[in-house]
C-alpha cells in the first residue's frame, strides 16, 4: 500500500468511523470494500449522513482538499455580507408599464414624500430610427379571408393625398394604419410644404406619406353614419341567423 493510499484510508476511517481499507476510483465511481458504489458526491453524503463533513472532499480525485474548504467559507462569508449590505437603489427613471398593449401608454410615478414632484415622461421609450420611405415595403401586401380570397381594398377619403415618389393609395393606407398602431403622436401628415418638392430631404419620418389634412366635423358625422349602418346590418344578419338556427332546431326535434 502506497503512502497516498494509506493517508487516504486513515483520513476516511477517521472521518466516517468505519473500517475502510482502500478506495478504488474508476470513472468517477467511489467503491468501498462492502460493495457499495457511489456515482456522485451527494449520494455519498446521503450514505454517510452527518458523521462526515464532505465540504473539502473532491469526489473526482478521492482526496480531502483543505483549500477547497477555505474557498467555500470565503464564498459563504461574501454572500452573507452582501445580504446584510443590501443594494442601493440609485435608479430614478420611471418604471415601464408591463401590460400587453399595442398602443404606447405613459407611466406616471407618484411618491409619498410631499417635497418630491410628480414626474411624467411619456417619451421614455425612444423609438428606433426608421429607414426613409420604409412604407414602400408594405406595397403589394393583400388581405384574404378564410377561403383565401383577396379582400377588397378600402377607399381612402378624398382629403388624403400621397406624398413621395411612386406612392400609391394602397401604400398610403398601410402607412396610416401602421402609424395609428405604432406611433404615440397625432397623425397630421406632412405639414412642411417643402416635403412635396424634395421628400428625401424634408420628409418627416414620424408621419405617414400623405399631405397635411384636417378632420372636420362633417367627416366625423359621415364616419358615425357609416358605423351606424354597419352595426344595423350586423344586427339584422345576426337576427336572421338566430331565427334560422331556431327553425332548424325545431325541425330536428319534430323528426
Amino acid at each position: 500500500m502506497s503512502t497516498t493510499t494509506a493517508y487516504r484510508t486513515r483520513t476516511i476511517r477517521k472521518k466516517a468511523r468505519v473500517a475502510v481499507h482502500k478506495v478504488h476510483y474508476r470513472t468517477h465511481t467511489l467503491e468501498i470494500p462492502t460493495g457499495k458504489k457511489f456515482r456522485s458526491k451527494p449520494q455519498l453524503s446521503r450514505y454517510l449522513g452527518n458523521a462526515v463533513d464532505l465540504g473539502c472532499f473532491d469526489f473526482r480525485t478521492g482526496k480531502m482538499m483543505p483549500s477547497k474548504l477555505q474557498k467555500n467559507k470565503q464564498r459563504l462569508r461574501n454572500e452573507n455580507f452582501n445580504l446584510f449590505k443590501g443594494k442601493p437603489d440609485l435608479n430614478t427613471s420611471l418604471p415601464i408599464r408591463q401590460t400587453a398593449s399595442i398602443f404606447k401608454q405613459p407611466v406616471t410615478k407618484v411618491v409619498n414624500h410631499p417635497s418630491n414632484k410628480v414626474k411624467s415622461d411619456p417619451q421614455r421609450s425612444s423609438e428606433q430610427p426608421r429607414q426613409l420611405f420604409w412604407e414602400k415595403r408594405l406595397k403589394g401586401l393583400r388581405s384574404s379571408d378564410v377561403t383565401e380570397e383577396v379582400l377588397r381594398t378600402m377607399e381612402l377619403p378624398k382629403g388624403l393625398q400621397s406624398v413621395g415618389p411612386a406612392t400609391t393609395d394602397e401604400t398610403l393606407l398601410s402607412a396610416i394604419a401602421s402609424a395609428l398602431h405604432m406611433s404615440s403622436t397625432p397623425i397630421t401628415g406632412q405639414t412642411s410644404a417643402a416635403a412635396e418638392k424634395n421628400p428625401a430631404v424634408w420628409l418627416n419620418t414620424s408621419q405617414p406619406l400623405c399631405k397635411a389634412f384636417v378632420v372636420t366635423d362633417e367627416d366625423i358625422r359621415e364616419q358615425e353614419l357609416k358605423v351606424h349602418r354597419a352595426r344595423k346590418s350586423l344586427e339584422e344578419a345576426l337576427m336572421v341567423d338566430g331565427l334560422a338556427r331556431a327553425a332548424e332546431s325545431t325541425r330536428d326535434t319534430d323528426i
